[in-house]
């Protein structure tokens, strides 16, 4: 675990900064300087275009890390990778050559009072194809270890250029339509350097003739695809059926609230960053003893920090949308409450899904990804019928909760190996007391200023859970690795 945890600390970082500078953006900077109708278009364009990127990427991210390591050879590497450039392609200019017809196809989902979202269908395929491209340069330097530079580029990249943007527009140095313009030409921008970087780790000696697995890989990659867009369809759905009922302004709202019940999965993607390589490499080398160490390491050690953080996000919440300055962004703490959950028992399963994806049971991931896609569909729109932008979340949390608990099952059948110990178990006692504790619990207090009032609040009460968890942490010695850490930290080697 030395590099995974090396790697992940780095990226966590990075990652939780990144969260910071998107905080800022979406909680001061979107709703005061871009309005809320604006900064529905924009969570409209990348939604949708969330949902056509596995189509275009054609499951070539997952293609590289599954198989990268397989290769013994330079020759079969370079084919390989050659191919992997390729065959988005045969997926991506057919879209761009009509996209017409799927412009057509967005306007006629988009109820009659957004129309103005017209003029920018065409983003959607410009992010999208950039997206894909991306993902797949980024598992391109995955599989040689090397995560920290393509993680500064996937999460904070984007952010920054928002701020910048936004910025922008307060200054009225570009106008709200220039805003969505120049935020898709960073997404291409970000792909050229990905590219760069990628191929200044390893260039290939390009060659047309594919590689001696060709048929498995192209069998794996359809199976990926599909499941990789039913996937897709979990986490954006929502945010693309909002317009279709409602307003913009709603789903500016709701992704606010889901942004910030996302803020607890910062770890595990860190960590997955590293994680999905290691896995594939020793599923290839049949090393199952390890594969179950990663398993039982990666939980307790996401479960321990998506906890804090889980704890921080929802005892603060009602507080945080205080400061908010339109009254449409309050009243989303069960919409926080049931996003973090799905993500905190997602941490719980650590590395499960890329013992999965990398094994040679992968092709379960289709009907696994199908399911949860007509089932998130069907529960979106029967819940957001009855409960609004609550119902969403509660559809998002059961169909998590449902399919999650379908694969810890699946990898025990399989591998005969669970992601926890007696260790989780303490962890998850000390995560429900915290929360019973402080969820309802205030201090009340008065210092004549309503806003120094709630951040006196806020900062007293999280500094508070924070230290108090910290120390039942070190002190139960819930996970070996953070122990370490802690003791290298403060000099205390005992």
């Amino acid at each position: 675990m030395g590099i995974v945890i090396k790697q992940s600390f780095r990226n966590t970082i990075i990652i939780y900064l990144s969260f910071l500078v998107g905080g800022i953006n979406t909680i001061i900077f979107y709703p005061r300087f871009l309005e809320s109708e604006y900064y529905g278009i924009v969570t409209f364009i990348l939604s949708a275009s969330n949902l056509i990127m596995p189509l275009t990427a054609f499951g070539i991210q997952y293609t590289i890390v599954k198989f990268f390591s397989f290769y013994q050879d330079k020759v079969q590497k370079d084919r390989f990778l050659t191919l992997a450039l390729v065959l988005p392609f045969v997926i991506a200019l057919p879209i761009g050559y009509l996209w017409d017809t799927f412009h057509h196809w967005i306007m006629s989902r988009v109820a009659e009072e957004n129309q103005n979202v017209e003029s920018y269908t065409f983003y959607i395929y410009t992010v999208a194809v950039s997206c894909a491209f991306f993902e797949i340069f980024y598992a391109w330097t995955k599989v040689h270890l090397q995560t920290v530079f393509g993680n500064v580029l996937k999460e904070f990249w984007n952010r920054a250029v928002v701020m910048l943007l936004l910025v922008a527009v307060f200054f009225n140095q570009i106008s709200k339509p220039e805003f969505i313009q120049f935020l898709a030409i960073a997404y291409v921008l970000r792909t050229l350097v990905m590219m760069v970087y990628a191929f200044n780790i390893y260039l290939p000696k390009f060659s047309l003739k594919p590689p001696d697995n060709f048929v498995e890989i192209i069998r794996y990659s359809l199976y990926i695809i599909l499941a990789g867009s039913a996937g897709a369809i979990l986490l954006d759905i929502d945010k693309v059926m909002i317009p279709g009922r409602e307003g913009f302004q709603t789903a500016a709202y709701y992704t606010v609230a889901v942004f910030i019940g996302t803020f607890i999965e910062a770890p595990s993607r860190a960590m997955n960053q590293i994680l999905q390589p290691l896995t594939s490499k020793t599923l290839n080398e049949k090393n199952d003893k390890e594969v179950g160490v990663l398993y039982k390491k990666s939980s307790i050690n996401l479960l321990v920090i998506g906890g804090l953080f889980f704890l921080l996000v929802n005892c603060g919440v009602h507080e945080l949308f205080k400061l908010m300055p339109e009254k449409g962004y309050s009243g989303g703490e069960l919409v926080v409450l049931m996003i973090s959950l799905a993500k905190l028992y997602t941490m719980f399963l650590g590395n499960n899904g890329a013992i999965i994806s990398n094994s040679k049971f992968y092709r379960i991931t289709l009907p696994i990804g199908v399911g949860m896609a007509i089932m998130v569909y069907l529960l979106n729109r029967w819940l957001f019928g009855v409960y609004g932008t609550n119902g969403l979340a509660l559809a998002t949390l059961i169909t998590i909760f449902s399919f999650n608990t379908f694969k810890l099952f699946y990898v025990k059948a399989k591998f005969s190996i669970l992601p926890f110990t007696d260790k989780t178990w303490r962890l998850m006692t000390i995560i429900a007391i915290f929360f019973f504790g402080f969820y309802f619990w205030n201090f009340n207090f008065n210092f004549g200023n309503e806003i120094v009032n709630i951040l006196s609040n806020l900062i007293v009460k999280c500094g508070i859970i924070f230290l108090a968890y910290v120390f039942l942490i070190i002190r139960l010695k819930i996970s070996d690795e953070i122990s370490t850490i802690f003791r290298r930290f403060t000099g205390n080697n005992q």
